[in-house]
């Protein structure tokens, strides 16, 4: 897994980490001889609180996020929390390796122009919203990654996205998918939007679905910035 020198430093000078599961077995290494508190998840709101409440106490925390926290992770609720409490903490963001990027380096060079980022889980956001939101990104012609592309609860959600893509977009276009991005176990597929398999996708993969100005190159998916480039 990706980390950033900054997030390494914070982890290595607090005395207390509090993360989902999952992610705090991720920096095992960085732990060792620290507090470590452990939760599920759909605990998000608790584990917060707890981490609050123990940085108010005086101790110095780590609040670990997946990727990066300011992406679909924990600093936004951890500043709504701390105004709620009435818990006045200095609160340091520190910024990670979200799997957008590692997914599309993994890739190759996917997000060279705009692009959107969408999660398709339903939890937080109604479904209707987030195929809404879909379909403006698709007509607008943005590359858009899919988070959270399938699960247990919703699987239907990544093929009534790739039915939104497949009317704006030729079955030719590129399509990349990529679990477990950055882990040891990453899996890499590039293919194109007539023929993607959703069976293996699941909750930690990443779906890049390429626009009019992507292409296949060397077993690459690349989007074009726009340079000339001399044939």
């Amino acid at each position: 897994m990706d980390r950033t020198r900054r997030a390494e430093i914070a982890v290595a000078e607090c005395d207390t980490v509090v993360g989902y599961g999952r992610y705090v077995d991720a920096i095992a290494d960085l732990t060792v001889g620290k507090k470590v508190i452990r939760g599920g998840m759909r605990r998000e709101v608790e584990r917060v609180r707890e981490a609050l409440r123990l940085a108010a106490a005086g101790r110095t925390v780590a609040l670990v996020s997946s990727g990066d926290p300011g992406i679909y992770g924990m600093a936004g609720l951890a500043v709504e929390l701390a105004r709620e409490m009435n818990i006045e903490i200095p609160i340091d963001i520190v910024s990670g390796v979200t799997a957008a990027s590692a997914a599309a380096a993994a890739l190759g060079a996917p997000l060279m122009t705009d692009f959107a980022v969408v999660s398709l889980s339903d939890l937080l956001v109604p479904r209707q919203q987030i195929l809404a939101r879909l379909e403006a990104l698709a007509h607008a012609g943005f590359v858009t990654v899919l988070y959270n592309p399938r699960g247990r609860a919703r699987g239907a959600m990544l093929g009534k996205a790739l039915a939104i893509f497949r009317r704006h977009l030729p079955d030719q276009t590129p399509v990349g998918i990529v679990a477990d991005a950055s882990d040891e176990n990453q899996r890499v597929v590039l293919t194109d939007l007539g023929h993607v398999d959703e069976s293996g996708v699941d909750m930690r993969t990443i779906v890049v679905i390429g626009n009019k100005d992507t292409l296949k190159i060397d077993r690459r998916m690349v989007t074009r910035r726009g340079y000339e480039v001399a044939t």
